[in-house]
């Protein structure tokens, strides 16, 4: 069986397996990536270095900080931070962008630090930008990066890869952010949920960078962990480019090395000799296949204040929706072809922004900005009456000036629009290309830069998803329990999310004892969880659990209760992560789910007692009523974890053998 190119570029980063090792979908691995990058909240990720015992970073090479959220924050408050942050980089010689640099995600591009074939991670959940540079971009939580810092390493789980055929090319007008709003809204029902997503097919030749950037970036928002195109000519065309523009990061009053960032030339040829090392193999199997015929796709709208919800061009100028701001900024449409679509609709319209809007600039980098104004792109739009901002995330996520107020509506070319996100909850937000907000801007109420025929959003297919039910046996280390038995409580609900495993109300109580928080566990779900309930229970719950919030205690408290693990059709991965990196033992197995839902009395109640379950961890086995099922294998890397009793312990102990 073929590898994706998303197994490949794992196994290369993977840590302490032998050479030639495949991974595979749904593999635990420990993973070195070739770079971390934390913006504003590496603030928040230093005590949590030095709290698991962390004096000295691993690899200094490692890391980059780039600050980009709250620039337009003068207070002396925040500057003390961004100063604490900047001393901290210059202690342990980590490279350092200071505000103003430009949006985190385009400077890790800008200067170098993505290449193809790496693994780059990120504490922001939109490093899936770094996949355009056919490299591996994913987000890490605070945790994770603490844990990077430290040793060097974390751990991952390889998910499921999704295939995107692009077929064809686009009409003229059309750009990149009409392609990801299209998928986004054609398969909108979780097909590449927590999936990387491999775009392939001859329209990925059709495609220039920019739109690449724009593509990879919203697969975040269709809900994927990761979006990635191959590595061709396209992508030569942009590394040439860039050799030898690359800046030194800045860091006053040190002596630190230079930028470990960028390449030269032959670094780009010897890529491309080794090209088929970056490339999915031709018999590679893919979890589901989509589909998408580029030539189809026209410009549509998202929204409002929902990504995945579609409107025509059309049908937006026939409702005439008023506006009162107008946003081009943000990593996914903030670059050169950004801005210059936005000024062309300018000049060939004329006039000015319509009275009683408020139209925001912010280029992705000071040095976009410095190209966008040697063309006159950038004074075309002040001429027309935007209002600039500095290079940094700003309105987006509705920090600094022009954040949408209550009763606004405001037309965006950011990645989101969900409710509260940039401003008021009472506003209405819709997501458009850089043509679309300038045109929209210019009249007063959402427009099309150009008339465009009405017809549908892209003529998509989608073929039979494939599952790998292979059992695979691994080897139990000493601390690791080689199996579990006990009764399947059965949590029969999709999309729970952690308000309903463990309720807000708790979860800023940091004097609940471990017994309480174990008490209150699915209290907003099902009350007669808890009367149900016997200590050593296997929960089962169905699919995508332990959406929404990131509260770690809905996994910690049911660590708490004592139950041995959760089994569900697919899980939230910020939840697993908080899972596992809490030493709490969580997997998936979708086909133990549907035959629970094949049994009538099951359906009863939110909650149901099922019959007595055996998981053998060794074998990736479990059996329930004279049935088997395989499951993805608990490798070395994740029963580390437990047996550790989670992240932090483990990179404690590390620490204390190295010493």
């Amino acid at each position: 069986m073929g590898l994706t190119l998303v197994e490949k570029i794992a196994a290369r980063h993977a840590d302490g397996l032998a050479p030639g090792t495949a991974v595979h979908a749904g593999d635990f691995i420990s993973i070195r990536p070739r770079h971390v990058m934390t913006h504003d909240n590496t603030g928040a990720v230093i005590p949590k270095f030095k709290q698991i015992g962390a004096t000295a970073i691993a690899d200094p090479a490692q890391p980059v900080f780039a600050i980009d959220h709250d620039i337009q924050n003068v207070t002396p408050k925040n500057l003390e931070k961004y100063a604490k942050i900047e001393a901290f980089a210059g202690e342990h010689s980590i490279d350092f962008y200071p505000a103003g640099t430009g949006i985190s995600h385009q400077v890790m591009v800008e200067q170098g630090y993505v290449v193809p074939g790496a693994l780059v991670v990120a504490s922001d959940s939109h490093s899936n930008l770094y996949g355009a540079m056919a490299a591996l971009g994913t987000p890490v939580v605070r945790t994770d990066a603490a844990s990077i810092w430290a040793t060097g390493v974390t751990w991952w789980q390889v998910p499921k890869v999704a295939k995107a055929v692009l077929k064809g090319n686009l009409s003229p007008g059309v750009v990149g952010k009409d392609v990801i709003i299209a998928l986004c809204g054609l398969f909108n029902k979780d097909e590449v949920l927590n999936h990387a997503v491999e775009f392939l097919g001859d329209g990925v030749a059709n495609l220039p960078m920019s739109a690449r950037m724009t593509i990879a970036n919203m697969t975040t928002e269709w809900g994927a962990l990761a979006g990635v195109f191959p590595f061709d000519e396209v992508t030569v065309d942009y590394l040439r480019s860039r050799v030898g523009e690359f800046t030194n990061p800045k860091r006053p009053g040190t002596r630190g090395p230079k930028s470990r960032s960028g390449y030269s030339n032959i670094d780009i040829d010897e890529w491309w000799k080794n090209r088929s090392q970056l490339t999915a193999d031709a018999d590679a199997e893919y979890a589901i296949e989509l589909e998408l015929d580029l030539a189809t796709v026209v410009p549509h709208v998202s929204g409002p204040n929902e990504v995945k919800t579609m409107v025509s061009l059309p049908e937006m100028q026939r409702k005439h929706v008023t506006i009162q701001k107008a946003y081009l900024l943000s990593c996914v449409n903030a670059r050169f072809e950004d801005l210059h679509d936005a000024a062309e609709v300018v000049r060939d319209r004329g006039g000015h922004v319509a009275t009683g809007v408020e139209f925001y600039l912010a280029a992705a980098s000071a040095e976009v900005q410095a190209k966008a104004e040697s063309t006159g792109d950038w004074k075309t739009l002040l001429d027309a009456g935007a209002i600039p901002l500095p290079s940094g995330c700003g309105a987006c996520i509705g920090l600094g000036r022009g954040v949408v107020e209550k009763g606004e509506t405001a037309i965006s070319a950011t990645n989101r629009n969900f409710k509260g996100r940039m401003g008021d909850r009472d506003a209405l937000v819709y997501l458009g290309s850089p043509a679309v907000v300038a045109a929209s801007a210019l009249a007063g109420f959402i427009c099309a830069p150009k008339d465009f025929a009405e017809r549908p959003a892209g003529t998509a297919v989608r073929r039979a998803e494939k599952k790998r039910t292979q059992p695979a046996s691994v080897e139990i280390m000493p601390g690791f329990p080689s199996s579990v038995r006990g009764r399947v409580l059965f949590v029969d609900k999709d999309n729970l999310n952690t308000d309903g495993i463990y309720g807000s109300k708790h979860t800023y109580r940091d004097d609940m004892k471990p017994e309480e928080m174990a008490a209150v566990t699915f209290e907003n779900y099902d009350p007669d969880f808890n009367v149900l309930y016997q200590k050593g229970d296997v929960v089962v719950g169905g699919l995508n659990f332990g959406s929404g919030s990131s509260r770690e205690q809905a996994a910690t408290a049911l660590k708490f209760k004592g139950i041995p693990c959760v089994i569900a059709a697919s899980f939230s991965e910020t939840y697993k992560r908080n899972a596992f990196n809490n030493g709490f033992v969580v997997f998936e197995c979708p086909e133990l789910v549907t035959h629970l839902r094949d049994i009538p009395r099951l359906r009863d109640a939110p909650t149901t007692v099922a019959s007595e379950i055996t998981i053998d961890y060794g074998k990736s086995i479990l059996t329930i009523d004279e049935k088997s099922f395989a499951f993805p294998p608990l490798s070395p890397a994740a029963q580390e974890l437990i047996v550790a009793g989670g992240a932090e312990n483990l990179v404690a102990s590390r620490l204390r053998a190295k010493a």
